[in-house]
């Protein structure tokens, strides 16, 4: 392996052995917590633009499993049909791998898909020092190991260049599908879901097909209001809600219109529908990014282990009088959903569909469900 070194926004240094694709990428460095689902991590669109930590320790001793598609076009064992962090970060990456259903290494994929990769750094202290400072932007530099070459390096990681700033970047934009996209459901058709593709898991739709809906999957700034549908599903994705301006034009027109029809939200969805209300958000100091985020259901003793990605919350205190919190976060007590007090719209800022990590929540799918049953 060839020398690596992550270069911090302030100044830190981390260095390493390079075991991905071996050129210099740039990115806004977050951590996640998850002891497993690097597979589904890598291919989770909400990545996009981000170096991420597995705070983990061992990574890669299960390999990768196939990444063709199902007959419908979704990914088999993938949330997308490629990788989209922008450099991966761990501790001991294992060379030896063994799973039933492994296909080839993790180092080997990262190089198929020319994504960098760094290991053999201390990830406990780059944890602490995101944890104390918050996110930031680094540079995983390859092959550079002199101090004059490593300075600079870290000039460029602290310059100001728009593309390595990764707030002002509309992730969305790049992540989205550009055209619409239909999943038959799997059995007899029950309902018809527009889902608006911001960045979209890949399980959320196998959730939806699953139950019966037939799923139309347009793109993050379409206007699906014309279309005829019994639902609306509003998907997660990466980067700040308030580039997504259309979309949120979109929803607003959406809840204005007659009959009303029953609307979902995960992760970013929570955010833009948030935003459609009259809300605001605001970007957390490091964000969420594990399996086992505590929430808590508002008014009642009901607490869910949960899976999590997200860099922005919404301001509860900013939601008009006709909507109310759903879920609360027991760390921290963010926002992990809302819902509206007399229509059947609601969200959670978490991943119900949990791939990877605990599928507690799966049955916030049955009770949009129901919503469309009652509805129509």
């Amino acid at each position: 392996m060839r020398p690596a070194t992550l270069i911090l926004d302030d100044g830190s240094h981390f260095a390493g052995q390079s075991f991905g694709y071996e050129r210099d990428t740039t990115g806004e460095v977050v951590f996640n917590t998850a002891m497993t689902g690097y597979p589904e991590s890598l291919t989770d669109p909400s990545y996009a633009g981000q170096i991420l930590t597995l705070t983990y320790p061992l990574i890669g001793n299960y390999g990768v499993p196939p990444t063709g598609t199902d007959a419908s076009g979704l990914p088999l064992f993938m949330e997308s049909d490629r990788i989209h962090v922008a450099a991966l970060v761990v501790a001991d990456y294992s060379t030896a791998y063994s799973h039933w259903n492994a296909q080839e290494s993790l180092s080997e994929w990262l190089k198929r898909e020319q994504v960098p990769a760094i290991t053999g750094i201390d990830t406990r202290r780059l944890t602490r020092i995101l944890r104390e400072h918050g996110v930031m932007r680094g540079r995983i530099v390859i092959g550079k190991t002199g101090s004059h070459e490593l300075a600079v390096a870290a000039t460029i990681a602290n310059d100001t260049d728009e593309e390595t700033d990764y707030g002002s970047v509309n992730w969305v934009e790049r992540v989205s599908c550009h055209e619409v996209v239909t999943y038959p459901p799997l059995g007899k058709k029950e309902y018809r879901v527009v889902l608006v593709d911001c960045g979209v898991k890949a399980n959320i739709i196998r959730c939806l097909t699953r139950r019966g809906i037939e799923v139309v999957r347009v793109p993050w700034d379409y206007d699906f209001n014309h279309l005829p549908f019994d639902g609306l599903f509003l998907a997660n994705g990466p980067g700040n809600p308030d580039l997504c301006e259309s979309t949120v034009a979109n929803i607003r027109k959406f809840l204005g219109t007659s009959p009303v029809r029953p609307l979902m939200g995960i992760c970013l969805g929570n955010q833009l529908l948030a935003k459609a209300a009259g809300a605001r958000t605001y970007k957390l100091k490091y964000g969420h990014r594990s399996h086992n985020q505590p929430v808590r259901q508002v008014g009642t003793n009901r607490c869910f282990i949960t899976s999590q990605n997200h860099g922005y919350a919404v301001d509860t205190n900013t939601l008009p009088d006709d909507w109310e919190p759903l879920f609360v976060n027991m760390n921290d007590g963010s926002n992990e959903g809302i819902r509206h007090k007399s229509h059947p719209w609601m969200s959670a800022q978490f991943h119900p569909e949990a791939c990877s990590g605990p599928v507690d929540t799966e049955f916030l799918f049955d009770e949009f469900l129901q919503l469309l049953t009652t509805t129509r």
